[in-house]
C-alpha cells in the first residue's frame, strides 16, 4: 500500500470502511501482505504480550505457501482477509483478471472481508465487490514499508492520527520488517497504557 489516502470516490459506498464511528477506546490493528515465516510469527508474539486482537489481510499465494502460518493465526483468535490471490493493483490490472484473482484468494481465505493492495481499486471493480465482500481501507497508515520512514516516524505518525475506531494499517511483510517490529510493540505499550483495547474487524 503507497497512498496514504483511498481514493476520493471510495465515500460513494456506504459498505466502505476506513474507520468505526464509536465512542469507546478500541482501536483495529491491521496487517497486509502475509503471512510470511519471517515476519507474522514476531507479529503475533507481540500481539500475545498485549492481549491484543487484529485483521490480517492475507495475499492466496502466501496462505498456500505457508499454511501453517496462516493456520496459528485463524486459531489465536485472530480475522483474515482477502487482499488477492497475487498482490494485484487494481487500477493496472484489466477487470475481470482483477476480479478472478480475488475469487482465487477466497478459495484459500474464507473471509467476506476484502482490502485492495496499495489501497487502488476502480469504480467498476468496486460496484461488483461491494455485491458480496465489506472493503475494509484503513484511516491510519504506519508507512512501515517506506523506506524513507525510520521505525519512530511509524510509531509518531500512528499515535499522532489514531483516535477511537481507528483502523491501522501495519505489513507483515519482509520490506516492513525492521520499522513494523520496532514500532508495533511501542504503540501497543502506548495506547494499552491509555486504555485502549484492540479489536478484530467482525463484519
Amino acid at each position: 500500500m503507497n497512498i496514504d489516502r483511498p481514493p476520493y470516490f471510495v465515500n460513494l459506498f456506504s459498505n466502505i470502511v476506513m474507520r468505526f464511528s464509536i465512542r469507546e477506546k478500541s482501536l483495529y490493528l491491521t496487517f497486509d501482505d502475509g503471512p510470511n515465516p519471517e515476519i507474522t510469527p514476531e507479529v503475533l508474539n507481540i500481539l500475545d504480550q498485549y492481549q491484543a486482537k487484529a485483521t490480517f489481510f492475507c495475499v492466496g499465494e502466501n496462505v498456500e505457501k505457508y499454511p501453517e502460518i496462516y493456520r496459528i493465526v485463524v486459531e489465536k483468535g485472530h480475522c483474515v482477509g482477502n487482499h488477492t490471490y497475487n498482490h494485484l493493483n487494481g487500477w493496472k490490472t484489466p477487470y475481470k483478471v482483477f476480479i478472478d484473482n480475488i475469487n482465487k484468494c477466497r478459495e484459500v481465505v474464507d473471509s467476506v472481508l476484502f482490502r485492495p493492495p496499495y489501497g487502488k481499486i476502480t469504480h467498476k471493480q468496486l460496484k461488483l465487490l461491494k455485491q458480496k465482500y465489506k472493503i475494509i481501507l484503513w484511516s491510519v497508515l504506519s508507512r512501515d514499508f517506506d523506506a524513507n520512514f525510520s521505525g519512530e516516524d511509524c510509531y509518531r505518525k500512528v499515535i499522532r492520527y489514531s483516535k477511537h475506531g481507528s483502523i491501522i494499517t501495519f505489513h507483515d511483510s519482509l520490506k516492513a520488517k525492521e520499522r513494523l517490529l520496532f514500532a508495533l510493540p511501542k504503540v501497543l505499550d502506548y495506547f494499552s497504557h491509555k486504555g485502549y483495547t484492540f479489536k478484530t474487524i467482525d463484519i
